[in-house]
C-alpha cells in the first residue's frame, strides 16, 4: 500500500523561479544531494536529510540559466547551460560561475542528461545529440537540424538499456505529438507518430516514461483528465520506417478536465504513478498515488498554497513547488496487491494464527440439525461485539487538543496545551507540536481577532520546532508585529531564510519606543555594557586607544576641520549607546547571532530604509567600540556576539546601502568615524609587518635555546 508521508520545506529561501517554477531538480554524485535550478541565475546543491544548502553558484547579471544543472558521474562536476549557448562546468571547490571553464557552443541546447554509467549527453532544440566529451573537443561544431520546422520539444528522458543509452525525446507541431528513440550503439534514431485518439481533440499536459525489457512505456497525463500509455519497441523491425502507434486509456479521470495548469504525473513503480493537479473542477490541487494494477487511488495530499505542475521523484523522495518553496514529500509503497490496493493489508499477525476460509450453506445447516450451534454461536458473537463496544480505546491527548484548538476560546485552549506539554513526551512529540501550530496558524487565518500569543510561546519554548516544521508562524509574528515570539524564533530555530531574519530586522528598526516598553523581551546580558557613562569617565575613556583607534584622534586631513566643530559630539557617539536597551537586546540576542548567506541577504538589506540603516550602523560601530575596551575583545555576557558577526553586518550594510546612505547628512559623522578606523587599522597592519622579521629571529632563539649554557647574557637589537 502506498503512504505519502509528512513533508518538508526543503528551500531555505524562496526560489526565483517565476510562476512556472524551478528549471528542474538532478540527483548528484552523491545519493542524499541533489542541484536545484531555478529559473533565473541560480543553482543550489541540497543535502536532503539535513534540509540544507551545500552550495550556490549564480550566472552574473544579465545572464539567464536556460537549463538544467546537472552532474557528470564520471567526473563528479556540475554542468549548466546559460543563455542558451553557453555551458560551463565547475566543481565544488569552485566559488564563482564567472571564473569557471566555459565554452560557447554554435547552436542552442534544450536539456543536457547526465545518468550512472555513461557520459553525459547535450540535446539541442533542432534535435541534435552529441556527446560532452566530443562537444567538448570542438564547441563550434555544425549541429544539424532533426527535427522538422515549427516542431517543438516538450519533454525528454535518457536512460540506459542493458547497459547500452537510449534518449527518447516527444515533440509537437501544429497538435501533433512524435516521439523520437535515439540508440547509441547503433546510432539509429526512430521516428513515431502518437495517434491521441478522440479525433486529435486532447493536450498532453505531462509525459513520464519506464522501460522493460522489450519496450519503453510511456505514460502520457491528457487535457480530458486520464492517464494513457503507449508502448514504443526498444527494437524495431523496421528501425528507420515511419511508424504510428496508438494510446490505450491507463487511468480515467485523475484530474479535472478543466485543469489547465498546475498537471503532471510520474511513474514512481511498475505498479505505482503519482500525479499532481485538482481532481474536481472546484477542488484545491493535490498529490494523488495511483495503483495502474488495480486502478485503484492509493493516497493522497492536498496542497493548499498551489502548485507549478512540476514533479520529481528521486529514491523515496518526491520533489515539488508548494507555493514558492521547494517541497520534499517522502514516498513509501509495498509490493503491489489487491488488498493493499484496497486498502485492506494487514501489516501485521499474532504469530502462530492463521486466516482458515470458513463457507457455511445455512440451508444445509439448518437440515442437519446445526440450528441450535448457529443460535449459540450468534449469542457468542453479539456478547464478544457488547465488550468490544464498551471498551472503546482512549482518544489521545493531542487528537483532544487539535479538536480544542478548532473551536474552544483561547483561555481554555492555553490551559488544555499546559496539561498537555506537562504530560510525558513521546517519539513523535514534535511532530505533534507541529500539527498544533499549524492548526493555531489556520484558525488565525480563518479569524483574524483570534491570535493565541501564549500558546504559541509556550510552543516555541519546547525547543522542538524549526522553521520548516511551521513556516507560517513567523509570517504571522511579522503581521501581528510580536517582536517577542520574532525574537525567540531567530533564537532557536536553525533554518530561517534570509528574507525572513531581514524582513524580522525591518520590524525591529520600525517599532517605536513606546510599543517596545510595554513588551517582554530577553534582556540576557544587554545591562552589562548599557549602563549610562558619567562625563567624567567619558573624558577619561577617550584618552586610552581602542585596538589601535582612538575615536577623537585625528588621522584624516581632509576630515578634521568637520571634526573639531563638534567634539563633543563625537565623544558621545563612542561611549554612548544610539537605542534603547530593549531595541539592543532584539539587535545583540537574535539578528545577530542569525545564520545568513550573504548572496542571499544582501539583496534583501538594500530594501532597509537608509535612516533605519544609519541606525543600525551607529549601534554595530558601539558595539566594536564596547569589545576593543578590553584586551579580550569581547562583550560582557553570556553568548555575545563575536567581533567578527559584528564586522560582517557592517560591512554588509555598507555593501548594500552604502550608495544611499553617502547622502545622508547625519550618517556623515559615522561614515568618517568608520573611514578612521580602517584607516588606522591599516597604519597597524603596516607596523606590525614590520616587526615581523624581529619576532621570527626571536622565534628561531628560542628554538635554539637547548644549545645554551646554564647562564649567558644575550642581546638583541631591532632595528
Amino acid at each position: 500500500m502506498a503512504d505519502l508521508e509528512e513533508g518538508f520545506t526543503l528551500t531555505a529561501v524562496p526560489l526565483g523561479s517565476g510562476p512556472d517554477g524551478p528549471l528542474g531538480v538532478e540527483q548528484s554524485d552523491k545519493t542524499d544531494q541533489f542541484l536545484v535550478t531555478d529559473s533565473g541565475r541560480t543553482v543550489i546543491l541540497y543535502k536532503v536529510s539535513d534540509q540544507k544548502p551545500l552550495g550556490s553558484w549564480s550566472v552574473k547579471q544579465g545572464q539567464i540559466i536556460t537549463c538544467p544543472a546537472v552532474c557528470n558521474f564520471q567526473t563528479g562536476e556540475y554542468i549548466v547551460v546559460h543563455d542558451n549557448k553557453v555551458l560551463r562546468i565547475w566543481n565544488n571547490e569552485d566559488v564563482n560561475l564567472d571564473k569557471a571553464f566555459k565554452a560557447t557552443l554554435s547552436a542552442e541546447v534544450y536539456r543536457i542528461h547526465s545518468i550512472q554509467g555513461t557520459e553525459p549527453l547535450v540535446l539541442f532544440k533542432e534535435g541534435a545529440v552529441r556527446g560532452l566529451e566530443a562537444l567538448l573537443a570542438e564547441p563550434q561544431q555544425k549541429i544539424e537540424t532533426v527535427i522538422s520546422d515549427e516542431e517543438v520539444i516538450k519533454w525528454t528522458k535518457f536512460f540506459m538499456v542493458f547497459r547500452h543509452p537510449v534518449l527518447i525525446f516527444i515533440t509537437e507541431k501544429h497538435g501533433n505529438y512524435f516521439a523520437y528513440v535515439q540508440k547509441f550503439k547503433s546510432r539509429v534514431l526512430s521516428k513515431y507518430t502518437l495517434l491521441l485518439g478522440q479525433e486529435g481533440k486532447c493536450v498532453i499536459q505531462s509525459f513520464s516514461s519506464s522501460v522493460g525489457r522489450k519496450f519503453i512505456s510511456l505514460m502520457s497525463l491528457s487535457s480530458d483528465g486520464c492517464v494513457y500509455e503507449t508502448l514504443i519497441p526498444i527494437h524495431p523491425s523496421e528501425p528507420e520506417k515511419y511508424q504510428r502507434l496508438v494510446q490505450s486509456q491507463l487511468l480515467k479521470s485523475v484530474v479535472s478536465g478543466s485543469a489547465q495548469n498546475g498537471v503532471a504525473l510520474t511513474i514512481l513503480d511498475q505498479d505505482h504513478l503519482a500525479v499532481l493537479g485538482a481532481p474536481l473542477p472546484a477542488s484545491k490541487e493535490c498529490l494523488s498515488v495511483w495503483n495502474t494494477k488495480f486502478q485503484t487511488l492509493q493516497t493522497s495530499k492536498e496542497l493548499p498554497q498551489g502548485t507549478s505542475g512540476q514533479l520529481w521523484y528521486y529514491g523515496e523522495n518526491l520533489f515539488m513547488l508548494h507555493g514558492k518553496f521547494l517541497t520534499v514529500i517522502p514516498y513509501k509503497c509495498e509490493v503491489s496487491s489487491l488488498a493493499g490496493a484496497l486498502g485492506k493489508l494487514k501489516h501485521s499477525q499474532d504469530p502462530g494464527t492463521h486466516a482458515t476460509p470458513h463457507f457455511v450453506n445455512w440451508e444445509t445447516s439448518q437440515e442437519c440439525g446445526l440450528g441450535s450451534q448457529k443460535s449459540e454461536q450468534s449469542k457468542r458473537i453479539l456478547r464478544r461485539r457488547k465488550v468490544e463496544v464498551s471498551v472503546q480505546p482512549e482518544v489521545p491527548a493531542s487528537t483532544q487538543l487539535l479538536a480544542t484548538i478548532q473551536k474552544d476560546s483561547e483561555k481554555h485552549i492555553e490551559v488544555e496545551l499546559r496539561k498537555f506539554l506537562a504530560t510525558k513526551r513521546t517519539p513523535d512529540f514534535h511532530t505533534i507540536i507541529g500539527d498544533v501550530v499549524i492548526g493555531l496558524l489556520g484558525r488565525c487565518k480563518a479569524e483574524p481577532s483570534f491570535y493565541p500569543h501564549n500558546c504559541l510561546m509556550q510552543l516555541v519554548q519546547t525547543h522542538v520546532l524549526s522553521y520548516s516544521l511551521c513556516p507560517g508562524l513567523m509570517e504571522v509574528a511579522l503581521e501581528k508585529t510580536d517582536v517577542q515570539i520574532l525574537q525567540l524564533c531567530l533564537q532557536q530555530f536553525p533554518d530561517i531564510p534570509e528574507s525572513v531574519t531581514c524582513a524580522c530586522l525591518k520590524v525591529f528598526l520600525s517599532i517605536g519606543d513606546d510599543t517596545l516598553q510595554d513588551t517582554d523581551i530577553n534582556m540576557e546580558s544587554v545591562s552589562d555594557y548599557m549602563d549610562p557613562v558619567q562625563d567624567g569617565e567619558m573624558e577619561e575613556q577617550t584618552a586610552f586607544l581602542q585596538n589601535g583607534f582612538n575615536p577623537e584622534e585625528d588621522n584624516c586631513d581632509n576630515c578634521a576641520q568637520k571634526l573639531k566643530e563638534k567634539p563633543q559630539a563625537t565623544a558621545d557617539e563612542s561611549t554612548s549607546c544610539p537605542i534603547t536597551p530593549k531595541r539592543a537586546a532584539l539587535f545583540r540576542n537574535a539578528i545577530l547571532h542569525s545564520a545568513y548567506s550573504e548572496m542571499f541577504l544582501l539583496p534583501h538589506l538594500k530594501d532597509i530604509p537608509a535612516q533605519h540603516s544609519t541606525l543600525f550602523l551607529q549601534y554595530l560601530y558601539f558595539l566594536y567600540l564596547k569589545c576593543s575596551e578590553n584586551a579580550t575583545m569581547t562583550l560582557p555576557g553570556t553568548h555575545p556576539p563575536t567581533l567578527n558577526q559584528i564586522m560582517d553586518w557592517i560591512c554588509l550594510l555598507l555593501d548594500a546601502n552604502f550608495t544611499v546612505v553617502v547622502m545622508i547628512p547625519e550618517a556623515k559623522r559615522l561614515l568618517l568615524s568608520l573611514y578612521k578606523f580602517v584607516k588606522s587599522q591599516i597604519s597597524i597592519c603596516s607596523e606590525l609587518n614590520k616587526i615581523e622579521v624581529s619576532f621570527r629571529e626571536l622565534q628561531k632563539l628560542n628554538q635554539e635555546k637547548n644549545n645554551r649554557e646554564l647562564y649567558s647574557i644575550e642581546v638583541l637589537e631591532l632595528f
